[in-house]
């Protein structure tokens, strides 16, 4: 049925052709009649076993199997209503693959629940192999470290054709540390020297193996000697054992995760459509998500004569992890490391303030670096304090009523500027 109706060219007729009745009403028959029910290949031999060596299914297992035809069931009805009503009447059903630690909090509770989905990044196609149970938050940043990361992916393949190493930190849902290089010690030392005191309780992620050499960088890199970097997760497209023994801590409190698809970021990974639940419901979003590109034909380029090709190639980046921040954000970014990531701000000229903080605290020189903004400046202020400290070049969308005062600006500090309409690449992300 799902088959049919995402085959182009499909019509109310086919999909009629390919709903079935008699299976779902069977199998909710043998639901009811407390039956065992085999409706998913994997449980034939459960069952057998069972049967073969015990005489008989435990209360326990034909209750579970009666639980998954009821779900599979209902998962199919819904994907009918779903396509009958044109997308009026939607919702998802999902299974049990994860009971976290705590939840948001330690007096909450909390599980990840898998809706089936086959997208390789999807979080329960993330394979923990040591640690303890990962709480909500981890799982959280995971899914967020995900998302950043694919756009940094996508973003550089289609400027440059080929993805680089990626090292990036996630805190609480917000990269805090980013490096992208052509090999992937270069890359996790960026990451690190990016912004080295918010690392500490981080989750890292890679879209490259990680061995016992790499896992020493992470542990050790920039730390005083005999002293180790303490990690909350780690994830890769491969871990070692060795590195395991690595990155491992006291209580198995770094968890680490494995998923081979972050070797292969493309953008058939990306998602198309967006749940959020909401208080009595959900929010569905849709669209294709916006990839810079610099080739654009709408790119304005102002004042470009200090713009050099790398603070083109670090817009890029700072595009990538700024459109997938919390917003506002003003994201800055040196030689392939972010050295400022300034998200979640009431007012963009405070963003600016703040991302020069982070990057000065780190001990970074903003001058000649590149600043992404994720809408336009809605006064010249911020694009005045970013341009005040130096940098060669700064993004933002056009659309405020005050753009040619920015421009102005842009003219009088001789700073690189590059906008796009509000309305084709505004990068609000994570309310």
């Amino acid at each position: 049925l799902q088959e049919e109706i995402t085959r182009p060219g499909s019509t109310t007729e086919s999909v009629i052709e390919k709903t079935d009745i008699g299976g779902p009403t069977m199998l909710r028959s043998a639901a009811k009649g407390q039956r065992i029910v085999i409706c998913d290949p994997v449980d034939r031999g459960r069952v057998l076993l069972a049967l073969k060596y015990g005489g008989s299914v435990s209360n326990e297992l034909r209750t579970e199997l009666i639980a998954k035809a009821e779900g599979i069931v209902a998962d199919y009805c819904l994907t009918s209503a779903r396509f009958h009503s044109a997308g009026k009447i939607d919702g998802m059903v999902g299974t049990q693959v994860v009971t976290c630690k705590y939840g948001e909090n330690p007096a909450h509770s909390a599980e990840l629940f898998s809706t089936g989905s086959d997208n390789p990044l999807a979080l329960h196609m993330f394979k923990q192999v040591a640690g303890a149970a990962p709480s909500y938050i981890n799982l959280t940043d995971i899914d967020r470290a995900r998302r950043t990361i694919l756009q940094i992916a996508v973003t550089f393949l289609a400027n440059t054709g080929k993805v680089p190493c990626i090292a990036m930190v996630v805190k609480h849902g917000n990269a805090c540390g980013v490096g992208v290089a052509d090999t992937t010690e270069e890359a996790m030392e960026k990451m690190i020297k990016g912004d080295p005191m918010a690392m500490f309780g981080g989750v890292v992620v890679v879209n490259f193996e990680l061995d016992e050499q790499r896992a020493n960088v992470l542990r050790t890199f920039g730390m005083p000697e005999g002293k180790r970097r303490i990690l909350d997760g780690v994830a890769a497209s491969f871990i070692t054992s060795e590195a395991r023994g690595v990155l491992d801590r006291k209580a198995d409190k770094c968890r680490m995760w494995i998923n081979s698809a972050l070797a292969t970021l493309s953008l058939d990974y990306l998602e198309r459509v967006q749940y959020r639940s909401v208080c009595g419901g959900f929010l569905r979003q849709t669209g294709e998500p916006f990839i810079l590109n610099l080739k654009d034909e709408r790119l304005n380029r102002l004042a470009a004569g200090m713009v050099t090709e790398a603070n083109e190639r670090d817009l890029l980046l700072a595009f990538a992890i700024g459109s997938t921040s919390v917003s506002n954000t003003i994201t800055l970014v040196r030689y392939g490391m972010l050295i400022g990531n300034a998200v979640g701000q009431h007012a963009r000229v405070r963003a600016a303030k703040l991302a020069l903080m982070i990057a000065s605290e780190s001990g970074h020189d903003p001058a000649g670096a590149t600043a992404y903004s994720d809408s336009f400046f809605p006064e010249p202020d911020g694009f005045e304090v970013l341009a005040n400290a130096g940098l060669s070049l700064i993004f933002a969308s056009s659309g405020s009523i005050k753009d040619a005062l920015v421009r102005e600006a842009a003219a009088k500090y001789r700073a690189g500027f590059y906008t796009l309409p509000d309305a084709v690449c505004r990068g609000f992300f994570g309310h």
